[in-house]
C-alpha cells in the first residue's frame, strides 16, 4: 500500500484522515464506521485537505502511537477491534496508519454507545433499517422468523402444507387446531405467518410480500441498455419461484451446433442445469428479506449471467471463502424447508460446484458484494477461465 497515493486520492468509503491532536473518543467513531462496513484506513497526522502533518511529539514513535491505538481499541471499541497499526514515514514525517479490517463480530458501538456506518466519506449513525441489518449479519436475529403484519393462517395453502407434513406421517386434518403445530414448525407467530411460512406455504405471498419475487432479464447485447429479447417477473412461492426461473434460464440459453451426418453436435458447451439451479436457490436462501425494495434480479447478457440479491453476506463469511464451501443461514426457517423440500444441501457444497463446473468450461465465475447486494456472475464465454 502506497500511503503517499492514498493521501493523493483524498478522503472516500474507505480512507479517513485524522489530525495529530485527534481525540481517543473521535477516532473511535470512525473506528466503528469502517468496521461495520467493509474495513478502510485511518491515516493519523494528514489533516481533512490531504496536508501532511505528521504525529504529535508524544506518538511520534511507533511503539508510542502503536500502544496509543490499541488502547482505543480495546477500550473505546465494543467488542474490541483487531486493527493493524504501523507508522509510515513520508516527506520525512511520520504518519499514523490504521488498517481496520470488515468486522467479523457487528454490529460494533463507541462506549457511548453510538452505533456507526460509513457513507461515501463521512460516518453517522446507523438507521433502524441498517442496524436491524448488521443484527442480522451476526446472527443475532433471523428476518424470516418475523411476522407478516395483516396476514392470517387463511392465507396459508393448507393443502400444500399438508403434502409436506406427509412426508413425516403427519396431517393438518388430525386435529382442528392447526395453530399449536403451525407454530412448532415456525411458520406461524401468535396469529401470523412468518415471512417463512407465507414464502414457502402462502396462496400469494407478493401480496404483502410484494417485492420478494425475481426479476428476470434477457438482453441481446453485454450492457443493460442493449435490446431485450425477454423480460419476466417471477412470483408465487420460494419453491415456484426456482422451478420457474430455472425453466427461464434453460428456454434462453442458446445453444449453437453443427450438423455432423446425421447428428446435431453442439459447438458451445453449456452448463449442466444443476449448475443455474444452485444460483437461483442461493439467491431466494440467502437474501436479506428486510431490504422491501429490492427484488432478486437475474440479468441475462450475452457473454454472462448475473444473479443478484439484496443483502451482504454474514460476518464471518468472505468472499474468499466462497469457492471452497461455506455453510451459513442468513435465513435458517427458509433453509431448513427448502432443505427438506431437496433444494439444498446444507453442507456448503453448491457455490464450489459451480466454481468448478465453470472452470471445466474454461469460464469465470466471480462473487461481489456491491453495496447492499451480493452479485454472482457466472461467464458464458470460454477462454476466461481461473
Amino acid at each position: 500500500m502506497n500511503i503517499k497515493e492514498l493521501i493523493q486520492q483524498g478522503e472516500n468509503s474507505a480512507v479517513e484522515f485524522k489530525a495529530a491532536d485527534v481525540w481517543p473518543e473521535s477516532l473511535a467513531k470512525e473506528l466503528v464506521a469502517f468496521v461495520n462496513g467493509q474495513g478502510g484506513v485511518v491515516l493519523v497526522g494528514v489533516d481533512d485537505s490531504g496536508n501532511i502533518k505528521g504525529l504529535k511529539t508524544d506518538l511520534n514513535r511507533p511503539t508510542e502511537f502503536c500502544d496509543w491505538v490499541a488502547n482505543i481499541l480495546r477500550t473505546a471499541v465494543n467488542p474490541p477491534i483487531n486493527a493493524d497499526v504501523s507508522v509510515a514515514q513520508v516527506d520525512g514525517k511520520n504518519i499514523g496508519v490504521i488498517n481496520v479490517p470488515k468486522g467479523t463480530d457487528k454490529p460494533y458501538q463507541t462506549n457511548a454507545g453510538q452505533y456507526l456506518v460509513r457513507v461515501g466519506a463521512t460516518n453517522r449513525a446507523a438507521s433502524v433499517q441498517e442496524l436491524m441489518r448488521l443484527f442480522q449479519q451476526a446472527g443475532v436475529f433471523h428476518v424470516d422468523a418475523n411476522p407478516v403484519a395483516g396476514a392470517g393462517i387463511k392465507d396459508l395453502s393448507l393443502s400444500s402444507l399438508d403434502q409436506y407434513l406427509t412426508r413425516y406421517d403427519l396431517s393438518l386434518a388430525d386435529d382442528a387446531d392447526h395453530t399449536a403445530l403451525l407454530q412448532n414448525m415456525d411458520i406461524l407467530t401468535a396469529e401470523e405467518p412468518t415471512i417463512a411460512g407465507l414464502l414457502l406455504f402462502g396462496i400469494n405471498p407478493q401480496r404483502f410480500l410484494p417485492n420478494a419475487c425475481v426479476s428476470y432479464a434477457h438482453f441481446a447485447g453485454n450492457t443493460i441498455d442493449a435490446e431485450l429479447i425477454d423480460k419476466q417477473v417471477i412470483n408465487g412461492t420460494l419453491p415456484e419461484q426456482i422451478e420457474r426461473a430455472l425453466a427461464v434460464i434453460t428456454n434462453n440459453v442458446a445453444v449453437s451446433s453443427n450438423i455432423q451426418g446425421a447428428k446435431t453436435e453442439p459447438t458451445t458447451m453449456n452448463y449442466p442445469q444443476k449448475v443455474f439451479r444452485e444460483l437461483i436457490v442461493n439467491t431466494v436462501v440467502h437474501r436479506n428479506y428486510s431490504i422491501v425494495g429490492s427484488r432478486i434480479r437475474i440479468l441475462h447478457f450475452g457473454d454472462r449471467i448475473e444473479f443478484i440479491s439484496p443483502g451482504r453476506l454474514p460476518n464471518t463469511v468472505s468472499i474468499q471463502k466462497l469457492p471452497f464451501g461455506v455453510s451459513y443461514a442468513s435465513n435458517p426457517i427458509i433453509l431448513k424447508f427448502l432443505e427438506n423440500l431437496r433444494y439444498v444441501d446444507k453442507l456448503g457444497r453448491g457455490l464450489p460446484m459451480v466454481w468448478q463446473e465453470a472452470k471445466k468450461l474454461m469460464r469465470k465465475v466471480t462473487f461481489e458484494e456491491i453495496g447492499e447486494e451480493f452479485k454472482v456472475t457466472l461467464s458464458l464465454k470460454s477462454g476466461s477461465g481461473n
